[in-house]
């Protein structure tokens, strides 16, 4: 993540996995979720803090799922169910389940059937929120399979040229295993920037970079600017000058992709009604190829990224996965950074709660 969504060093409290972990499965508890389903749910979160995805863990997320929870938006034991399977793919019915649980859980279905005839793909309709994508995608990595997904989430985003939200941010993950190098694991919004960065400027009290929103007519805002109440977020590119209609476009293929494809409507349908739409997928590698090869291929094409000369004021270059797997090493070693409010909400919940605070 770029700087201005990070909470700084000299703010920030250190939080230990171990410590962050039980509190997290506790609170889930508390919503009325079953203990495996919480073991899973809190997994998702912490691995999204781990990696440096903060947007997608503990500090934004919690707190919206609690909220969602105990309005009874989303169901804590949704009785989840097929509605319809061939060998290679399947469609999941939600129940109006939290997507960091049922995606999982989908993800080993499309492994599963990887293992039998080669590639597995389950779209899901009448869900919620999936979290960090790219966790449900990397499920693959262990398996010699390459791992995809992506979700079509509630309208934010303008189509180019539009002044009305019709799309989400609906992102995409992909995950490649390689042999010595750290594996490449892809996940990136459609648009501009993932609305939960608009979450953690506010609470930081930054500026949002140029081309990240537009003005209520839909004019994109092209200087620094403190977030509005009601963001309308740009497709990726911003402008048409800059290739808004890739992201626009890239973001209509996920809400084909999920939402029409499972039966969930799309996202101006699905998102009026609160429901998320997930697709996973995965392959395995040796009904290509050898597994072997393609790994020390692997290490040789991201080797040659990651080895490209700088362009002049960069230190280096960069792969996807790179920066998040570092990322991953320093905070398992020395703790999750948590914003000082962030940490006051959880005071407050475990208190609510009735759950022991072993956080500071």
């Amino acid at each position: 993540m770029l700087e201005r969504f990070k909470v700084s060093e000299e703010e920030a409290i250190r939080v230990t996995e171990e410590n962050l972990r039980p509190t997290v499965e506790q609170i889930f508890g508390k919503m009325g979720v079953p203990t495996e389903d919480a073991k899973l749910a809190a997994d998702v979160l912490i691995r999204s803090d781990l990696r440096g995805v903060d947007t997608h863990g503990v500090s934004n997320m919690l707190r919206s799922y609690v909220a969602s929870y105990s309005s009874g938006a989303y169901n804590p034991r949704p009785n989840y169910r097929i509605t319809r399977e061939t060998p290679t793919t399947a469609n999941i019915d939600c129940d109006n389940g939290l997507g960091i649980i049922i995606g999982p859980k989908a993800m080993d279905i499309a492994i599963q059937k990887a293992k039998e005839v080669g590639m597995g793909m389950v779209v899901m309709h009448n869900g919620k929120h999936a979290g960090m994508i790219s966790y449900h995608a990397m499920m693959a990595l262990q398996h010699d399979m390459i791992g995809m997904s992506m979700t079509s989430t509630r309208p934010s985003v303008l189509p180019t040229f539009g002044s009305e939200a019709r799309l989400g941010t609906n992102p995409i993950a992909l995950a490649a295993p390689a042999k010595s190098e750290p594996p490449f694991v892809f996940d990136a919004a459609t648009s501009a920037v993932a609305s939960n960065k608009f979450q953690l400027v506010r609470r930081l009290g930054n500026l949002m970079e140029p081309g990240t929103f537009a003005a209520p007519d839909g004019t994109p805002i092209m200087e620094e600017a403190p977030v509005p109440e009601r963001p309308q977020g740009l497709p990726l590119g911003s402008t048409r000058d800059l290739g808004s209609h890739k992201g626009y476009s890239l973001g209509a293929v996920v809400d084909i992709m999920c939402a029409v494809l499972s039966g969930g409507g799309f996202g101006m349908l699905s998102g009026i009604q609160g429901n998320y739409s997930h697709m996973v997928a995965a392959y395995r590698i040796d009904a290509f190829s050898d597994v072997d090869q393609f790994k020390e291929l692997m290490d040789q094409f991201l080797r040659s990224l990651r080895e490209t000369p700088p362009a002049p004021g960069h230190d280096r270059v960069l792969y996807a996965g790179l920066p998040e797997h570092e990322t991953e090493l320093d905070r398992r070693m020395n703790g999750i950074p948590l914003h000082p409010e962030v940490l006051e909400w959880f005071k407050g919940i475990c208190g609510e709660l009735s759950i022991p605070y072993t956080l500071s």
